[in-house]
């Protein structure tokens, strides 16, 4: 079948890994660590049948995200790439959105509005975060307030821009917001575009680029919009204040656990393998300073060079996999079920891939190489932006093409 030029420019605008497959060569890659083997220690008792699919919403423009206030609302909100919040509260989309920004996005290639995190003290505070690429196509990430009237619009007049980072190409722009252990936010960023990141940005320690980066927006100084935690990894040393984990190219959804903390990163590989890394939740911090490899690595592979890189303390990824079959082509990351609605599932991180549609699950406390579990099949009908977390942890999954699934027992 072939695709529409709607979907053929949307399948660019997220992941640009089709493309660039097919204009650079993939490289050769040489294994680093164990091969991939059959982990055949136990019998996964999660099988496809274990879940299924409900749409619950339909008709949306490009949607990238839902979430939960965890406010004791029966609402979720819907992101859509165009500059759109919506809310839904109890099964029905209002016709307001919270917020519209759209006349401040630009949406070209994978731009857009991409992220939406709520304070944790959004109940009290009323404060929300959004990640989205300015008309100059760069980085911002700003908070909003809902009206004191109105919990389903915001205030008006509340805008204020917490950071703003330069994008020197219109791809792997990240997008994902989200709040973590100690009640900072946590954003992520892709290396900046183009293909093998050509400023090695993603190994800098002088750009915000290819990075995690972790800020405290509970309060401000005289130069920032938001205060520098005082336990982040280069506070004091050589790199920037902001950064907590480099090495990535496009981290198209994170996530924590929230049972434990433990942080989950689903990174959008360059041609040939897709990558989840997991970072355990300590003392420190989930995953301080860690290096997940990008450039000189793609998932567990040399990348460049193709043979012989220098491994040094480079974090080796949880899972990956390959563009082999289905016409898989990227990673979107997901969460590790905690809900109640599917016991099978528990304890299991559930991700998929956009251009196939198949959703997968590893066991959370996996160890290299993890048992996979196809919970979906290939269905040319879902293009998969986005998971997403109520407030009691069921999962919904995201379709660019407008609709919204929720996971549900099979």
């Amino acid at each position: 079948m072939s695709a529409s030029p709607t979907a053929a420019r949307l399948r660019v605008a997220l992941v640009a890994a089709g493309v660039l497959a097919a204009l650079v060569p993939a490289p050769a890659s040489a294994s680093i660590g164990p091969a991939p083997i059959t982990d055949g220690s136990v019998t996964p008792s999660l099988t496809s049948s274990s879940i299924k699919l409900t749409r619950v919403a339909s008709g949306l423009n490009d949607p990238v995200f839902i979430t939960s206030a965890k406010d004791g609302t029966p609402r979720t909100f819907i992101v859509e790439k165009g500059g759109r919040i919506l809310v839904r509260r109890s099964g029905t989309i209002l016709a307001t959105p919270l917020l519209d920004i759209s006349g401040s996005v630009s949406t070209g290639s994978e731009q857009g509005l991409l992220g939406l995190a709520f304070h944790p003290s959004f109940k009290t505070n009323r404060k929300f975060y959004v990640d989205y690429t300015n008309t100059s196509g760069d980085t911002v990430i700003r908070e909003y307030k809902t009206s004191s009237t109105n919990p389903d619009r915001v205030q008006a007049g509340s805008g204020r821009t917490i950071l703003r980072i330069n994008q020197p190409y219109s791809n792997h722009n990240g997008g994902m917001l989200a709040f973590g252990p100690g009640g900072y936010l946590y954003i992520g960023m892709g290396d900046g575009g183009s293909s093998n990141d050509p400023g090695n940005r993603a190994q800098s320690l002088s750009t915000l680029l290819g990075k995690v980066l972790r800020i405290d927006v509970n309060g401000t100084t005289s130069t920032k919009a938001y205060r520098i935690p005082s336990s982040n990894p280069y506070v004091g040393r050589t790199g920037l204040d902001e950064i907590w984990q480099r090495g990535l190219r496009n981290p198209w959804r994170f996530s924590f656990d929230r049972s434990n903390g433990n942080l989950w990163i689903g990174d959008v590989g360059q041609g040939s393998y897709e990558e989840v890394d997991r970072a355990t939740n300590t003392s420190a911090g989930p995953g301080k300073a860690w290096n997940w490899g990008w450039r000189v690595m793609e998932g567990r592979h040399c990348q460049m060079p193709s043979t012989g890189c220098n491994t040094s303390g480079k974090r080796l990824p949880l899972y990956e996999y390959t563009h082999a079959s289905n016409g898989r082509c990227a990673i979107t990351g997901g969460y590790v079920y905690r809900g109640t609605r599917i016991p099978a599932l528990v304890g299991w991180y559930v991700f998929g891939d956009y251009c196939s549609g198949e959703i997968f699950a590893i066991r959370a406390n996996a160890s290299w190489p993890p048992t996979r579990v196809t919970l979906a099949g290939a269905s040319s009908g879902r293009q998969i932006s986005s998971f997403g977390e109520n407030a009691t942890g069921e999962l919904y999954v995201v379709d660019l093409r407008g609709n919204i699934y929720a996971i549900g027992a099979g």
